[in-house]
């Protein structure tokens, strides 16, 4: 009887404890179907869609909502993943210092005015990225000069699927 008691016990102390502990943010990533031939784990953005999807084979992906280019910005094509930070500084390309000549030359990581967030995943080929937003507000519409902007959990998520070399596709 007092084992019953007291196995009941830490039972109720394990569900109490961690109802109470912080949980950490969740990602906005939902299971979807996904149609196309893509080989399992590479990254497939929707640029309409505004959506990012990571696939996982036999037609099933991981959907994530993400902000991309503004009209005049968008680009589409094939491309990988050739870096790979957490936090990274930011120092903006010169098309975006025309646009606003008063940003500083780089801005620190984990600054909240830095715009690569979280994470950040560069891509070959280009000034562009794959990154988080510290503006979760823009995810979901045409905001970037031509990132793929994502909310910082999701940044999160994603990086720990995915390694240097991985295939990412605008479409």
């Amino acid at each position: 009887m007092r084992g019953k008691f007291l196995l009941a016990a830490a039972v109720m102390a394990a569900a109490c404890s961690s109802a109470l502990a912080p949980r950490p943010a969740q990602a906005h990533g939902d299971m979807v179907t996904l149609r196309g031939s893509f080989m399992a784990g590479t990254i497939v953005v929707r640029t309409g869609e505004r959506h990012l999807y990571y696939v996982l084979g036999g037609g099933q992906a991981i959907r994530y909502p993400v902000g991309v280019g503004r009209l005049g910005k968008q680009w589409s094509g094939t491309s990988y993943i050739n870096g790979m930070y957490i936090r990274p500084a930011w120092s903006p390309p010169a098309e975006v210092r025309r646009d606003h000549p008063g940003l500083p030359n780089v801005i620190p990581g984990g600054s909240p005015h830095n715009p690569m967030g979280a994470a950040a995943m560069t891509l070959a080929g280009g000034e562009y990225a794959i990154h988080g937003t510290n503006q979760p507000g823009s995810i979901g519409h045409f905001v970037s000069y031509g990132c793929i902007r994502m909310y910082n959990q999701d940044i999160t998520d994603l990086y720990g699927r995915v390694n240097t070399g991985t295939t990412v596709v605008v479409q």
